[in-house]
């Protein structure tokens, strides 16, 4: 652990101290005066008025808005200074593919839990950086992972079990195998509510990734005992009559969860992609492969489907809908938001799963209707190989949203893939090529407020506290632009490049540098406090 006073991020303006103090002062006093909002803000607000000062969710809430009240703000932003920063402890070389930490923390009584990509959960003192305990379990992911802390307890996963954690000691409490095959893997942050944690398998890890056999798999776990109340395939298990070469589903970020306990999850795609030279164009498996790429909500007592929307069937291009769906209102109306690597912003109705509006975003290069024709049988309409297709593999919005009163905001990787035969992997362009966007999207009509472009892909989800929204940069940039207009306001270099969200609780910013590519590079956790902080957020 390196304690540290040097402030540290690049400011968009220069404003005397006086005038920042005083503005900042008149912004906070709004805050935490509790101003009673506009009957416009009421009118959008989450039906389950989920906004929250705690960061104690993997997305802050059970709604997954990614959404925290704090004192940091677009007029103090620029003061945030360097608190702490604690060392990721995965040894590896350079530029282990993908990284060492891809996840979002959560800050629970004061205390910071996280966990890396060799499946290890850390305990760390808020206020001061200090590591109070360990848990090792190194068993290395692909991601994204993370934990889920409730009542005493730490939940999370492996590459292949659940497992609950004592708060306080890390001292395993249950621990249980979730995969059916070794080309199974977890890859998900649990989601827990009423005495349920929720973890689904997916068809890959980090030795086997949707090389056949894998489904996936939702599991309903008692929270207390690990024992099983249900499970939902969301791919049937004989995958479509050829286990041997088909795989698909499985979920990779926590469901949303609305009033009723009811939960709902954005499914993963189908494969292979693109197919194989013996079955082109995913024809080993025909249809439209449900449930993958579709928003499902389901009955929390029973596991059963209550509606479903396909957004994407018979995917071909690894273009998942498998970002957290978020839950909130828009011009009265009880919706959910869902996102995916096919570079695309769904709203459905909560109530029925009708289609609402959807949005494109980022660049399209043409393929969008590719599926529907390999679906359809018309091959004669599916480019020639070798194509090259954007958004690739790692393009779209390919982390989670955030979303306010009136706003969504999407982070966007412009990279690329090029299919040089039908049998996967793909060819995906050189990092170094690869553009970000941060995208604002109208909450009712699905129209596109502003863009922010950025010269390296945006892993870092969106963020937002008050008028900012925070995202990160693989070129190892955390920024915090205007929610209103899209204005840059700040933005700081951490140590290496970033493939996680930040997280914001109280006067802390809370990122991480998780993929080194030099020896010199440092993959570390690194807290940036607000410098008038005395004693600290609990």
């Amino acid at each position: 652990m390196r304690l540290s006073r040097n402030r540290g991020g690049r400011s968009a303006g220069r404003l005397s101290f006086s005038i920042l103090t005083v503005a900042g002062l008149l912004v906070l006093g709004g805050y935490y005066g509790a101003a009673p909002e506009s009957s416009a803000a009421q009118k959008h607000r989450t039906a389950s008025d989920c906004v929250t000062w705690q960061w104690s969710q993997p997305n802050a809430d059970k709604s997954n808005t990614r959404r925290i009240l704090s004192p940091i703000n677009s007029y103090n932003v620029t003061s945030l200074e360097v608190a702490w920063t604690v060392p990721i402890r995965v040894p590896a070389p350079p530029n282990r593919w993908p990284g060492v930490y891809a996840t979002t923390p959560v800050v629970v009584n004061g205390i910071v839990y996280t966990q890396d990509l060799d499946s290890n959960v850390y305990a760390i003192e808020l206020r001061t950086g200090r590591v109070l305990w360990v848990k090792m379990y190194n068993s290395t992911i692909n991601g994204p992972n993370g934990v889920n802390v409730v009542d005493g307890k730490v939940y999370g996963a492996t590459t292949s079990n659940a497992f609950a954690l004592d708060a306080r000691t890390g001292t395993e409490l249950w621990s249980r195998s979730l995969i059916r095959t070794e080309t199974e893997g977890i890859n998900m942050a649990p989601g827990v509510d009423r005495g349920t944690v929720y973890v689904s398998t997916g068809p890959g890890n980090a030795d086997a990734f949707f090389t056949g056999g894998g489904a996936g798999v939702l599991w309903a776990l008692d929270a207390r005992t690990g024992q099983t109340k249900w499970t939902f395939n969301s791919v049937p298990l004989d995958l479509w009559g050829n286990t041997e070469l088909n795989s698909g589903g499985g979920i990779w970020y926590p469901p949303a969860f609305d009033a009723s306990g009811d939960l709902y999850v954005s499914v993963g795609n189908p494969a292979p992609f693109l197919g194989t030279e013996q079955y082109p164009w995913g024809s080993s498996r025909p249809g439209p492969n449900l449930y993958t790429n579709s928003m499902v909500k389901l009955n929390h007592l029973t596991g059963d489907v209550i509606w479903h929307n396909q957004v994407l069937p018979h995917d071909l291009y690894d273009w998942d809908l498998q970002n957290s769906p978020v839950l909130t209102t828009a011009n009265g109306r009880e919706v959910v938001i869902g996102s995916g690597k096919m570079g695309y912003v769904y709203q459905f109705d909560r109530a029925t799963g009708q289609l609402l509006w959807k949005t494109s975003v980022g660049v399209h290069n043409g393929h969008d209707n590719d599926n529907l024709y390999a679906l359809n049988g018309e091959y004669d309409k599916l480019p020639t190989l070798p194509v090259t297709v954007t958004p690739g593999v790692l393009g779209g919005v390919i982390s989670p949203l955030a979303v306010d009163d009136t706003t969504i905001y999407a982070a966007v990787n412009n990279h690329s893939a090029t299919w040089v035969t039908q049998q996967p992997p793909p060819q995906i362009a050189p990092f170094n090529e690869a553009t970000g966007e941060l995208v604002a999207i109208d909450l009712v009509t699905g129209r596109i407020k502003w863009t922010r472009q950025y010269p390296s892909s945006a892993y870092g989800a969106a963020t937002v506290t008050n008028d900012l929204v925070f995202t990160t940069t693989f070129d190892g940039y955390v920024h915090a632009v205007r929610t209103r207009t899209g204005e840059e306001v700040w933005s700081v270099k951490l140590p290496a490049a970033v493939n996680a969200p930040v997280a914001v609780h109280g006067e802390y910013l809370l990122a991480a540098s998780g993929w080194p590519f030099t020896p010199e590079e440092r993959a570390e956790i690194v807290a940036y406090r607000l410098p008038s902080t005395r004693g600290g957020s609990q």
